[in-house]
């Protein structure tokens, strides 16, 4: 797994004219051109000769000499420690499972008790180094991946602070003592041990286990406030409701507990909404509210598995100590490792038959922790709730398969899906919007040592030129346009390629900010002028997280006017989940979503379609939406 770890090059250093160069490339045309002028001065002066530019980055090069990964703990710090909005919507991305056909409770804890197993076994991989090593894909092939972030899948836990929050990690060994995973049930938390005196429990052990808990929650007089909604709260408030828990003992050992558990296993009351794609994808986002489960959930570790009564099941992520890939592969292994074991249950009856079981009077019984919440407690608690209500009210989610075609049809024409799907999403902004806004579609540099990602920015002044001409039909010819076309993707593409080879602008500009704070140097003009805050500003969030299971990514947007756009490019089909919030006069998920479902399918046929019939009907749509 991770011998090969030392030979990974370094994450390079861009040239600081290179960087200042692609900074104006990428905001020339996205801001008005005297605001442009003005950037572009400002620029000159700090990329000049013996300049303050010149002097951080001689200073970034230094520190790339004396660190495994120049950017990562400025990256860490600001893309998520020093970010202070709550956690679920704002930060943790979901994975949705295919809807399960639970018909009893028994079935819904026979499914747990599989995926505890299976997580038991992936760990069991990650701490005996056996995990096949990852390689990059598409333009790079072949090239092997940091695999650092795995350790961190179940060791991590994100600890609220009052400016700044810790990423603290357990050290990962082979099962020298005792392990717990926390199970939350009807707001309740329990501590499951499930190895015990080196011996992990079977299927048949975490079941009964598991039928303990349920029986236990339903114990009204023993039920205590729903503390995990604290957890939902903005990172500045949990962190002052935290500091005034661990001020009585018994909550510090609560808190210790779960601080310290591999991860959660959420057992969901039926939410008593429709399940289709876009409810589950909300209810894996925010529990649905206080009423629901919004409550089920500790959200500072980094993986909660949900699982829901009526088979609304899927994984909750705290992003910051890994990427969306490695919480793919964490839970198609999952899924896999569930289908192969029912498969073998059916064919030889229960597995549970075949090891075994440790009877009751054998197992240590799970164990409620306990709070004490004093009315300063109570007055945080009603506060987190009312926040997390306001919360699930705004979020404007809209999952959707388009079906005209997939990622084969795409390559069929001799394009990158990625790279047709992000000009796509540039024409359905501009369609929305009548403009283009600086956008992020996360690039993986796990090429590199302790290689998290960079950003591409898909907003190009080609995708520009190119969905200007979508809209004028006549004066611009279909083969013009297809030139056009061709080109954005190509430019979208050599982006690409800037960013997984370490070349990319935003961790270079982040690391050159951060290192003249870090020196208590006056802020440069650079980082004080418009430009680069609008440049930062992402209104469009995407990402492509393709899986091989029947499963799907989502998240809410990073600013409050826009979309998170979260896409999975299946060979027939591809599923597209864009999110918004209600309260933005700007953004529209369901308008977005239409759009770029119509946009799709017409890029690659505009040339059997009327253009001016077909954007004819996207503005008397848009008309009747707005």
């Amino acid at each position: 797994l991770f011998n090969f770890e030392d030979g990974l090059p370094k994450l390079p250093v861009p040239p600081l004219q290179q960087t200042l160069d692609m900074y104006l490339k990428c905001m020339g045309h996205l801001i008005p051109e005297e605001q442009f002028k003005k950037t572009k001065v400002v620029v000159e002066k700090f990329g000049a000769p013996g300049g303050m530019g010149e002097f951080l980055q001689k200073k970034l090069l230094e520190r790339s000499e004396h660190t495994a990964n120049w950017v990562y703990d400025y990256w860490l710090e600001d893309m998520y420690l020093s970010n202070r909005l709550a956690l679920p919507v704002n930060s943790s991305p979901v994975m949705v499972f295919p809807k399960q056909n639970f018909r009893s409770q028994s079935d819904s804890l026979r499914f747990a008790a599989h995926l505890i197993s299976g997580i038991l076994e992936y760990k069991s991989l990650i701490d005996g180094r056996a995990l096949p090593v990852d390689y990059a894909r598409g333009q790079l092939a072949g090239t092997p991946l940091c695999m650092d972030q795995y350790n961190k899948v179940f060791t991590s836990y994100r600890l609220p602070g009052p400016k700044m929050d810790t990423l603290v990690a357990q050290k990962s060994t082979v099962m020298p003592e005792r392990e717990h995973i926390i199970v939350a049930c009807k707001n309740q938390f329990f501590v499951l041990d499930v190895v015990i005196n080196f011996r992990r429990l079977n299927e048949k052990d975490l079941y009964t286990q598991l039928e303990r808990i349920k029986k236990m929650s339903d114990i009204e007089e023993e039920r205590l406030p729903p503390i995990g909604l604290l957890t939902s709260d903005g990172r500045t408030q949990w962190a002052e409701a935290r500091s005034v828990l661990i001020k009585d003992s018994t909550n510090r050992d609560s808190l210790d507990m779960i601080e310290r558990c591999l991860c959660l296993v959420c057992l969901d009351e039926p939410s008593g909404t429709e399940q289709t794609d876009t409810n589950r994808a909300l209810l894996m986002l925010h529990g649905g509210g206080t009423d629901k489960n919004g409550g089920n959930r500790w959200y500072d570790k980094p993986m909660q598995f949900v699982i829901g009564a009526d088979g609304c099941c899927g994984v909750v992520c705290e992003h910051s100590p890994f990427e969306g890939i490695v919480l793919v592969q964490c839970t198609e292994y999952l899924l896999r490792y569930i289908r192969n074991v029912d498969c073998f249950s059916h064919r030889r009856g229960s597995p549970s038959k075949l090891v075994r079981a440790a009877s009751m009077s054998e197992l240590p019984a799970p164990r409620r922790l306990r709070w004490k919440c004093s009315p300063d407690i109570q007055t945080f608690l009603m506060a987190s709730a009312d926040k997390l209500q306001r919360l699930v009210k705004n979020l404007d989610m809209n999952v959707s398969k388009f079906t005209g075609y997939g990622k084969e049809f795409i390559k069929k024409q001799k394009m990158s899906p990625d790279a047709y799907v992000q000009v796509a999403l540039q024409l359905t902004f501009y369609r929305c919007h009548g403009r283009l806004v600086p956008t992020y579609e996360s690039a993986s540099i796990r090429r590199f040592q302790e290689g998290r990602v960079d950003n591409i920015r898909s907003s190009t002044p080609e995708a520009l030129a190119f969905v200007k001409a979508m809209g004028n039909s006549s004066k611009i010819t279909d083969v013009e346009k297809i030139e056009l076309l061709w080109t954005a993707i190509k430019a979208q593409t050599n982006y690409t390629i800037l960013a997984i080879t370490g070349m990319a602008i935003d961790n270079h500009l982040l690391g050159l900010r951060e290192i003249a704070k870090e020196l208590k140097l006056e802020k440069p003009e650079l980082f004080s002028d418009t430009t680069y805050a609008t440049s930062i500003h992402f209104i469009l969030s995407t990402s492509q997280v393709p899986t091989i299971e029947e499963m799907f990514c989502c998240y809410g947007p990073v600013v409050p006017n826009g979309y998170g756009a979260c896409y999975n490019p299946q060979m027939d089909h591809i599923i597209f989940c864009v999110s918004s919030f209600r309260d933005s006069a700007e953004t529209s998920s369901d308008l977005f979503k239409l759009l770029f479902n119509l946009c799709e399918y017409h890029i690659l046929h505009f040339k059997v379609c009327k253009v001016m019939y077909f954007f004819m009907y996207l503005y008397i749509y848009s008309k009747s939406l707005f």
